[in-house]
């Protein structure tokens, strides 16, 4: 990788603007086509993104309205009242609203909304201190902060201040109105304070591993905007810092050894996903961002480990992450317990962040086929079809029993933490971006949504219209339309599951191999081609209207799960295409954990419009276990088993969801134990 990975050039500034002039530099040797250049036409997430648009984004200001977390700016910049909420990083849920109501404003141009944003964006101005310090749990009363916040800056930012935190959602912010809009209000907002800790944390000053990660991932964003070299160097040192501390090291505990804030050992020496499984993934974001823009080989190795460790060991099969309730943690290797999955959805949102970086720095597919399973999956579970209630974790089954009925998950329209509702309003409008990438004469097509995209190849205009009926159907068609004949390679993604493969690794495999095959026609006719990371590789000199048609096979695969996933044994989970089904109460005569899925099970599948918003729904016919009323006896019946995506479940009201099946009557677990209380907090 010394082609890309060599050293960086520093961008000369504006000195009118502060914005930096286009300056060749080292990065990631592949760049996404900007969400600004990709128009979406699919029926699968854009009317998902225009429930983002018309319920999401308004619902969470109107929440941060309504629970004083604006309050709290205006306070701050009166510099008088009292600290109105309960966490001092609730100052992000107004930052990450922002960011997707940017974006948003790209696919839905909104003259009130942006009005609306001015008018918020003076508020957190007014609200910043003359120095560059913003941080309402503090300026609103400086002699008496926020209990988490320590009495002087940044004593307790290692522990619970989540100064940087807010910091580092403040830039991510920043840069998406500024890129959205040309408004460069928030962005100077956010580059004063990225000078303060510039200033103060750094070789010789301050020095402190953040506690919650993502001020690396700001910094590093405003340092693409700006060239400023301070950025990235500080967001370096943050990572540097981790591992320097003192902690408990013979401890098993997570917080007194300091693994669950990733801070047990230097990055370059961690080899696992490990810890609180948010702030971990955006560490694993800023490792890759720091590595491509650096040149740092140690840190490119070691986060090419951890993704391993990530992917062959602790990822649910719906690509959720997190699997321990008490400090919402990525657990031991193989650790995915089904009842008991945290799965919180804001790691779902990082998982997306990292994967998407991992393939610009490497290229591969595989990368792109874990991100394809969290968005598809562990991701949009996070939100109702309502686009306002949400859940904050992610269950894998649901178990109730009449006499011992468990407390079912609910969607909720807000939390006391309610970092996932905002992570989701951010992230959603901002997918056009990770639909197409470049590298020189390399196009790649990673993710299969329809619309159109203008990119630039070969300094000739390129216009590729995608048209699918994806995830439900296989039918792919690209119509590439160059402003005059121009030869490039257009990378199309073999998805994994396509190729037999449930996973790139041995964490879950499909139980028996299929036999059909991926097909390409370009202009009506079959073509050969070959292959790379995981792409078809179609070279030619392209000409306007060439139509490149791909045939995906759509069949429904029973999935296992490594044998030392416990939880699993015996037992398949259902995918067709990168959907993966669950069963609920409400389709299955009021359960779902008695039904049984022996290996020979055929499914039919049938498109249901008016299900759950329109919906490919799997059947089949099963054994269902039955016990009296006595529970002194158990039988088997044949029933019909309704499957639906596991994204769309817990809306239709509370009961029964399980993922995984067992295939053969081996045990009953007659009365369900009580999943424990879990309580979410940052």
């Amino acid at each position: 990788m010394k082609h890309f990975l060599s050293s960086l050039v520093v961008a000369s500034m504006l000195s009118t603007s502060g914005i930096a002039q286009a300056v060749k530099r080292s990065d990631y040797p592949i760049q996404a086509v900007s969400f600004t250049k990709v128009k979406l036409a699919d029926n699968f997430w854009l009317p998902r993104l225009k429930t983002n648009t018309d319920v999401t984004i308004p619902a969470s200001f109107q929440r941060c309205e309504a629970t004083n977390r604006v309050k709290n700016f205006e306070m701050a910049a009166a510099r008088q009242g009292k600290f109105a909420t309960i966490f001092p990083f609730d100052d992000t849920d107004i930052y990450k609203t922002i960011e997707g109501a940017s974006y948003s404003l790209k696919l839905y141009p909104d003259e009130k909304l942006d009005q609306y944003m001015d008018e918020l964006i003076r508020k957190v101005g007014a609200a910043q201190e003359p120095d560059g310090y913003l941080y309402t749990a503090r300026t609103i009363d400086p002699a008496h902060p926020h209990d988490w916040a320590g009495p002087e800056r940044w004593v307790k930012e290692r522990e619970l201040s989540h100064e940087l935190y807010n910091s580092g959602h403040l830039y991510e912010a920043a840069v998406a109105h500024y890129e959205a809009t040309g408004k460069k209000s928030l962005l100077n907002i956010a580059l004063k304070n990225a000078d303060l800790v510039c200033s103060v944390f750094g070789p010789g000053k301050r020095a402190v591993a953040p506690g919650h990660e993502i001020v690396e991932m700001g910094l590093v964003k405003l340092y693409r905007v700006t060239g400023k070299p301070e950025y990235l160097s500080t967001a370096k040192f943050f990572l540097d810092q981790r591992g320097q501390f003192q902690y408990d090291a013979k401890s098993s505990d997570p917080w007194r050894n300091g693994s669950y804030w990733q801070d047990h050992k230097p990055v370059v020496d961690q080899k696992e996903a490990i810890g609180h499984a948010v702030r971990a993934e955006y560490l694993y974001s800023a490792m890759a961002d720091v590595a491509a823009l650096t040149g740092d080989q140690k840190l490119l190795a070691a986060v090419d480990s951890i993704w391993q460790n990530m992917v062959s060991k602790k990822l649910y099969v719906t690509g959720g992450t997190g699997a321990v309730p008490g400090g919402e943690r990525f657990g031991g290797n193989y650790e995915l317990p089904n009842t008991t999955a945290y799965n919180e959805t804001c790691a779902s949102v990082a998982n997306v962040y990292w994967n998407q970086r991992m393939f610009q720095l490497h290229g591969h597919a595989k990368y792109v086929d874990v991100m394809e399973k969290v968005l598809y999956n562990g991701l949009i579970s996070g939100v109702g079809l309502d686009g306002k209630s949400f859940f904050y974790s992610n269950a894998m089954q649901v178990k109730s029993s009449a006499s011992f009925p468990q407390t079912e998950p609910a969607r909720a329209g807000w939390f006391d933490c309610s970092c996932c509702p905002t992570n989701m309003a951010r992230l959603m409008p901002s997918l056009p971006g990770y639909v197409y990438a470049q590298k020189g004469n390399d196009v790649y097509a990673n993710l299969f949504i329809s619309g159109t995209t203008d990119l630039t190849v070969n300094k000739k205009p390129v216009r590729i219209v995608q048209q699918n009926n994806y995830p439900w159907q296989g039918d792919l068609k690209f119509t590439v339309s160059p402003a005059a004949t121009t030869d490039f390679n257009l990378l199309v993604r073999l998805p994994g599951w396509a190729r037999n493969e449930a996973l790139p690794s041995d964490l879950y495999r499909f139980a028996t191999p299929s036999a059909e095959k991926i097909s390409i026609k370009v202009n009506g006719q079959p073509v050969t081609y070959t292959t790379r990371n995981g792409y078809a590789v179609l070279a030619r000199k392209w000409r306007k209207n060439d139509v490149v048609e791909v045939q995906l096979p759509m069949e429904v695969r029973q999935v296992q799960a490594h044998a030392k996933v416990q939880d699993n044994l015996g037992k398949v989970a259902l995918q067709r295409g990168p959907v993966v089904y669950c069963a609920e109460w409400k389709d299955n005569n009021g359960k779902a954990t008695n039904l049984l899925v022996p290996a020979a099970t055929s499914f039919t599948t049938r498109f249901q419009p008016e299900v759950l918003n329109g919906i490919m729904q799997l059947q089949a016919t099963v054994p269902a276990v039955q016990v009296d009323a006595a529970n002194t006896s158990i039988s088997t019946t044949r029933q019909t088993l309704t499957a639906i995506p596991y994204y769309a479940w817990a809306n239709r009201g509370k009961g029964e969801m399980t993922v995984w099946f067992p295939q053969q009557l081996t045990d009953v677990d007659l009365i369900s134990r009580q999943a424990p209380e879990v309580t979410v907090g940052k």
